[in-house]
C-alpha cells in the first residue's frame, strides 16, 4: 500500500515537473517581454492594482482550501453519495461568493484604488480598466475552484499539467500581443487575460463534466454540508486573510511608501520566486492528496512519515534551485531584463529565505486541514501571521528601507512555523522533538554548509557566463553531497544506494 502510494507520488511529482519546467521558461520570458512592453511604471501599476483584487484571496482562499479537503476526504472514504453533495455544494457556494466579491470589490475595492494608491499621473483610467478586468478574472477563477480540487483529489496530474500548459501559451501569446495592441497597451494587456481566464475555466469545466461523475447532473446541496464547508472556511479566513495582508499589504505599503517603481521591483521579485518556489508546490501538489486520504482512511503513522519526509524533501528541492540563484542573482537579473528595477535583487534574496520556511510549514498545514479541526489552530497562527502588516508599516515609519517588510516576513514565518507544531501536537499527535531532530536540524545544517562551501568558491568566479555555469554546477553538486552525508538517515541512505544499483544493473543488462 504505502509503495503504491510511493511511486503514485512520484509519477505525479515528475508529471507536475515536467509542466513546471516548461511553464518556468514561458513564464521567465513573458514578464520580460511584459516589463519591456509596458514599462516599469504600467507593470508597477498593474501590479499593485491586481494587489488589490487579490487582496480578497481572503475568502477565496479559505473557501478553496475547504473545498479541496472536503472533496478529498470524501473520495478518501470512498462514498460517492457525500462526495457528489460536496462537490456540488461547492460550486454553489463559489457562485454566491464570486457575486459578493463583485458588489464588494465594485464599491469598497474602487474607492480604496481611487483614493489611497499612487498612480502617475494620466494613468488614472488605464489603472481603473485593469481593476475592472482584474476583478472579472478573479471570478472566474473563484467559480473554477472545485473543479481544479477535483482533478486534483483524483490525482489526474497529467490533466491539470495539460491545461495549465495551456494557459501558459496563452500568456505567452498575449505578451507577444501587447506589443501590437489597437489601445492603450496595459487595458489591452488585462482584456486579454480576462478572456484567458474564461477559457481556461470553460475547459476545467467540459473535463470534469465529462470524466468525474460528481461533477455531472444538476446540483444538489445539503444544509449541514454547507454548513460543514462555511465553518472550516470561517475558522480559514483568519489564515488566509493573515497570508494576504502580509504579501498584498506589504506591497501597498512599499506603494504608499515609495511609489510604483517599488511595485515593479516586488513584481519581478515575486515573479521570480514563484518560478523557482515551483518546484516546492509541485511535489507538495502531488503529496497533499495522499497526506489527507491516509488520515480518512486511519492510517495516522503514514500520514505522520509522509509529514516529516514532505517538509524535509521540500526543502532540499526548493534549496537545490534557490543556492544557484541567490549567488548568482545580480548576473541573472541583467540578463533576464533589459531594466532591472532597483531593490530587486535584494527582496528576491529576503524572499527567497522566506520560501524556504514557509516550505516546511506545507505539509504541515496540509495534515491540519485534514482533521477539519482549525479553529484553535488558526486564530494562533493565523493571529500571529496578521502581525507582519503592523509590524512592516511601524518599521517603514521608522525610516527603515523597503527590504524590512520582507525581513518581517522572514521573522514571522520563523515564530509561525513552531508555532504550527505546538498547536498540530495535540491535534495529530506530532512529535515535535522528532521533528526538529528529523528535519530542522537536518535542514539548517544542509543549508550552512552548502551555502559556505559555495559562497566561498564565488568569490573565484564572479560575474558572467563562466561565473553562472561554474557556481551553478559547483552549488548543485554540493549541496547534493551535503544532503547525501548530513540531510537524510541511514536508512535513507541506504535506499539511496539501492535505487541507484538497481538503475545501473538495469543499464547494464540492456
Amino acid at each position: 500500500m504505502a509503495d503504491s502510494n510511493n511511486k503514485r507520488i512520484a509519477k505525479n511529482t515528475l508529471v507536475l515537473y515536467i509542466r513546471m519546467l516548461f511553464l518556468m521558461c514561458i513564464s521567465l520570458y513573458t514578464s520580460r517581454v511584459v516589463l519591456q512592453t509596458l514599462g516599469i511604471t504600467d507593470y508597477g501599476i498593474y501590479n499593485v492594482v491586481g494587489g488589490i483584487v487579490t487582496m480578497f484571496t481572503m475568502i477565496s482562499g479559505s473557501m478553496a482550501a475547504a473545498i479541496s479537503r472536503y472533496i478529498t476526504y470524501e473520495l478518501g472514504k470512498g462514498t460517492y453519495t457525500s462526495l457528489r453533495t460536496v462537490f456540488s455544494s461547492s460550486v454553489i457556494i463559489q457562485m454566491v461568493l464570486a457575486s459578493v466579491f463583485i458588489i464588494i470589490a465594485e464599491t469598497f475595492g474602487l474607492w480604496f484604488l481611487n483614493n489611497y494608491i499612487v498612480i502617475s499621473e494620466g494613468r488614472e483610467i488605464a489603472a481603473n480598466w485593469v481593476y475592472q478586468f482584474s476583478v472579472i478574472t478573479f471570478a472566474v477563477n473563484l467559480i473554477s475552484v472545485p473543479y481544479n480540487a477535483t482533478i486534483i483529489a483524483h490525482e489526474r496530474m497529467n490533466v491539470f499539467a495539460y491545461i495549465s500548459i495551456v494557459e501558459g501559451l496563452g500568456k505567452l501569446a498575449i505578451a507577444l500581443a501587447i506589443a501590437y495592441s489597437p489601445i492603450d497597451r496595459l487595458i489591452f494587456y488585462s482584456l486579454l487575460l480576462a478572456i484567458l481566464a474564461v477559457i481556461v475555466r470553460l475547459i476545467y469545466g467540459a473535463y470534469c463534466n465529462k470524466k468525474f461523475q460528481e461533477c455531472q447532473g444538476k446540483l444538489v446541496y445539503e444544509k449541514s454540508v454547507l454548513k460543514q464547508i462555511f465553518s472550516f472556511a470561517g475558522w480559514n479566513i483568519i489564515g488566509a486573510s493573515s497570508a494576504v495582508c502580509r504579501d498584498q499589504g506589504g506591497n501597498i505599503l512599499l506603494n504608499m511608501f515609495f511609489g510604483p517603481a517599488v511595485n515593479a521591483a516586488r513584481g519581478v521579485a515575486m515573479h521570480v520566486n514563484s518560478a523557482i518556489q515551483g518546484f516546492v508546490s509541485n511535489f507538495q501538489m502531488a503529496l497533499n492528496p495522499q497526506i489527507t486520504k491516509n488520515y480518512a482512511t486511519g492510517n495516522i503513522d503514514y500520514m505522520l512519515e509522509l509529514v516529516f519526509k514532505g517538509a524535509k524533501y521540500s526543502f532540499y528541492i526548493l534549496w537545490l534551485i534557490s543556492l544557484p540563484v541567490l549567488i548568482n542573482v545580480d548576473f541573472l537579473l541583467s540578463v533576464w531584463l533589459a531594466d532591472v528595477p532597483a531593490h530587486s535583487s535584494n527582496f528576491l534574496r529576503i524572499i527567497i529565505v522566506f520560501s524556504l520556511i514557509e516550505s516546511l510549514s506545507g505539509p504541515l498545514m496540509t495534515s491540519m486541514y485534514a482533521t477539519g479541526k482549525i479553529r484553535n489552530y488558526q486564530i494562533v497562527v493565523g493571529g500571529l501571521q496578521l502581525m507582519n502588516l503592523p509590524l512592516a508599516y511601524i518599521a517603514l515609519k521608522q525610516g527603515c528601507q523597503a527590504e524590512s517588510v520582507f525581513v518581517v516576513a522572514v521573522m514571522m514565518a520563523i515564530v509561525c512555523l513552531f508555532a504550527r507544531l505546538l498547536m498540530l501536537k495535540p491535534m495529530i499527535h506530532i512529535s515535535i522533538r522528532s521533528f526538529i531532530s528529523y528535519v530542522l536540524i537536518r535542514v539548517v545544517v544542509v543549508f550552512a554548509a552548502s551555502f559556505s562551501f559555495t559562497c566561498v568558491v564565488s568569490f573565484l568566479f564572479k560575474d558572467g557566463w563562466a561565473g553562472l555555469i561554474f557556481n551553478t554546477i559547483f552549488s548543485l553538486l554540493i549541496t547534493i553531497v551535503v544532503i547525501y552525508l548530513l540531510g537524510i538517515n541511514k536508512k535513507e541512505r541506504h535506499l539511496v544506494k539501492g535505487y541507484i544499483k538497481r538503475k545501473l544493473n538495469d543499464k547494464n543488462n540492456k
